[in-house]
């Protein structure tokens, strides 16, 4: 599977006016140096580069503009998340826009797509793949479908460690020797943050060929 490009796990704004916004449970990153970062044990949702879109070409063409079949595109996603329990679950609708060039007849298309959990931006948690169902009427160009993805993380895996959180939120002072530093900067926070970091992928199940045909297009 190809790199994410998904939203940042953590999202830095500026100091101003966020550390009031953050829910009870969020953790604020380094209020103390001018930045915040909110960051909770909710995975963030995202499309890995690439796999964010769909092109499948007519039984014996060539891979040219004149000879695609069907185009879709995953858009739309919509997050929700439950982190109540020791197990927080995620959950990601999304909806599929598919167009095709001959509009004759009516005709179903199934499109596959994965849901991945992501841990530290590099190691697969798990890893599931769907299908989702496009069905097209006679004479009709374009039609849409709705999906959803959904993942556990275990809470205490996407939980900072005590030492890790008060390095971070640590009130820092004028004049304090790391006053000016950013917590993340030092390789232990940033490699604790990093593994508790979860992210909920979704994508199309692509070929090798297709995967290729979305990056050099």
């Amino acid at each position: 599977m190809p790199s994410s490009r998904s939203a940042l796990p953590l999202l830095l704004v500026a100091a101003a006016g966020v550390a009031g916004c953050a829910r009870e449970g969020e953790l604020v990153l380094g209020e103390a140096v001018g930045i915040t970062a909110v960051r909770s044990v909710c995975p963030a949702v995202g499309i890995p580069a690439h796999t964010g879109d769909i092109t499948l070409f007519r039984p014996g063409g060539q891979r040219t503009a004149s000879d695609i079949d069907v185009t879709a595109v995953i858009t739309n996603v919509r997050p929700a998340c439950n982190d109540q329990g020791e197990q927080v679950y995620t959950e990601a609708s999304f909806d599929v826009l598919a167009r095709r060039l001959d509009t004759r007849g009516a005709r179903r298309v199934e499109l596959p797509y994965f849901v991945t959990v992501l841990r530290g931006g590099s190691a697969i948690v798990s890893k599931r793949v769907g299908t989702v169902v496009v069905d097209f009427g006679d004479g009709q160009e374009r039609a849409s479908a709705t999906a959803r993805a959904a993942a556990f993380v275990n809470r205490a895996e996407a939980t900072l460690p005590a030492e890790i959180r008060e390095q971070i939120t640590r009130r820092r002072r004028p004049g304090d020797p790391d006053a000016a530093l950013d917590p993340l900067a030092d390789p232990a926070v940033r490699a604790a943050v990093q593994s508790a970091t979860f992210e909920l992928l979704v994508g199309f199940q692509l070929t090798p060929e297709q995967l290729a045909y979305n990056v050099t297009r």
